[in-house]
């Protein structure tokens, strides 16, 4: 059995990457931010990670406090085979999105073969959402990522995304490429429709004010000084 790193530092930040830090640890974690999987539900999200790594990274988070065994989902007592986070580890999400939002930065064109999950697209618009552009705002949007459906419900600055779609969704997004640039002001919402990078359906003035709050900072972030 690989033993995890031991950095040998009396320092917060290098314990929590004899923690998290391993190879796909924090994918792991952030897989679970959406709720409770089983370890074949983390194969499929992880589809690149070997078997007895994935286990391995499982027993040193439950170790860690950071994950454990939960109940069986779906009513199945499949107890030591589903896993979820701790309340120790759900106190991660904030690093998880901010740590994510930071490395959307440099998103270039997805690779041949690069996965995009149900759960990738869900976390993705927790990520970017500028809670302080939804105040006094309600809307509802239906996004089509290829075969993947989430629906993202903006009401007075809090945003509830869910799987499938919204039959009574304000706008319907298909995006049809990688729509990355628009998130990051690359081009406009008036570009990206008339490109062809995304199709609409409903009030297509809605898309200028989705690009509001769902957004992938570009501007340098001014580091703080101790």
């Amino acid at each position: 059995m690989v033993t995890p790193m031991r950095y040998g530092q009396f320092c917060g930040l290098a314990r929590a990457m004899e923690l998290v830090g391993e190879p796909w640890a924090m994918l792991v974690v952030r897989d679970l931010l959406l709720g409770p999987k089983s370890v074949d539900q983390l194969h499929r999200t992880l589809p690149r990670v070997p078997a007895e790594t994935l286990s391995a990274r499982l027993r040193e988070l439950a170790t860690g406090g950071v994950v454990r065994p939960a109940r069986g989902l779906a009513g199945e007592d499949t107890a030591g085979e589903v896993y979820e986070l701790t309340e120790y580890g759900k106190e991660l999400d904030e690093i998880v999105v901010r740590f994510g939002l930071w490395g959307a930065r440099s998103l270039g064109e997805p690779a041949e073969g690069d996965t995009f999950s149900l759960d990738i697209a869900i976390l993705s618009l927790y990520t970017m959402f500028r809670q302080e552009a939804a105040h006094w705002l309600r809307v509802t949007y239906e996004i089509h990522f290829g075969a993947t459906v989430v629906h993202a419900i903006v009401d007075d600055g809090e945003l509830t995304v869910a799987e499938g779609p919204c039959p009574d969704a304000d706008l319907v997004i298909e995006a049809l490429g990688n729509i990355k640039p628009m998130y990051a002001g690359e081009i406009t919402a008036e570009e990206a429709l008339a490109s062809g990078l995304v199709r609409v359906r409903g009030d297509s003035a809605l898309l200028a004010r989705f690009t509001e709050l769902f957004v992938i900072p570009t501007a340098p972030v001014v580091p703080h000084t101790v």
